[in-house]
């Protein structure tokens, strides 16, 4: 089942919702059912192949994510060439979710981009929005981090450990926090040191 493109311009329009939509609970059910589908996937198996262009909106060529992976749909979800994800990656996909091209994102991360809103009879009426997740180009996303809804973060940047990143991330630099919190820009002592005071080699 492709999911109907109203139940699509519905998630990916900005304003409030309702998640009760008997169309829209059909549509996530058959894509719970694939996502089972590819997790219970063995190493090797062709079928995971398939499944990971099938069940995401796309994934880019050489991308690679370790399994499992948990997601709310993903065919909001698109995955840029050569992107890594290690295991556990959560994606509350209701809105969309674009991963730059050779982006790493560490184990446990968590990518959200629906909320609730605060007043709470709509909450007794399943409302709920959803804004849209950028993150650029050779972005490294390091463990248990988790992203919140609308937030964009620039190419290159470095997000540490534990982040709760609220708000936009400019290009390269390197931020960490809760909130998420710009440090520094990347510079040359990046370039002559990988970690610390270790140096990187002169011959690679």
């Amino acid at each position: 089942m492709t999911v109907p493109q109203r139940v699509l311009d519905v998630m990916h329009t900005s304003g409030i919702y309702f998640c009760d939509d008997p169309e829209m609970g059909a549509a996530q059910q058959e894509q719970m059912k694939m996502l089972h589908e590819l997790n219970a996937t063995m190493p090797g198996d062709p079928r995971r192949k398939e499944l990971l262009h099938e069940f995401f909106a796309e994934f880019g060529e050489g991308a690679y994510v370790e399994l499992p992976v948990h997601a709310n749909w993903g065919c909001s979800t698109h995955w840029g060439a050569h992107v890594y994800a290690n295991f556990n990656l959560t994606l509350v996909d209701d809105g969309e979710i674009f991963i730059g091209e050779r982006t790493m994102i560490g184990p446990n991360v968590t990518l959200v981009t629906t909320g609730h809103p605060i007043r709470p009879d709509l909450r007794e009426r399943v409302a709920q929005y959803s804004e849209p997740i950028h993150i650029g180009r050779n972005v490294w996303i390091g463990a248990n981090v988790t992203v919140l809804p609308g937030v964009t973060i620039g190419d290159n940047a470095v997000i540490g450990a534990c982040s709760l990143v609220n708000h936009d991330i400019p290009a390269n630099t390197i931020a960490f926090g809760t909130p998420c919190r710009v440090v520094r820009e990347i510079n040359d002592h990046d370039r002559e040191y990988y970690w610390r005071d270790h140096r990187i080699p002169a011959d690679i």
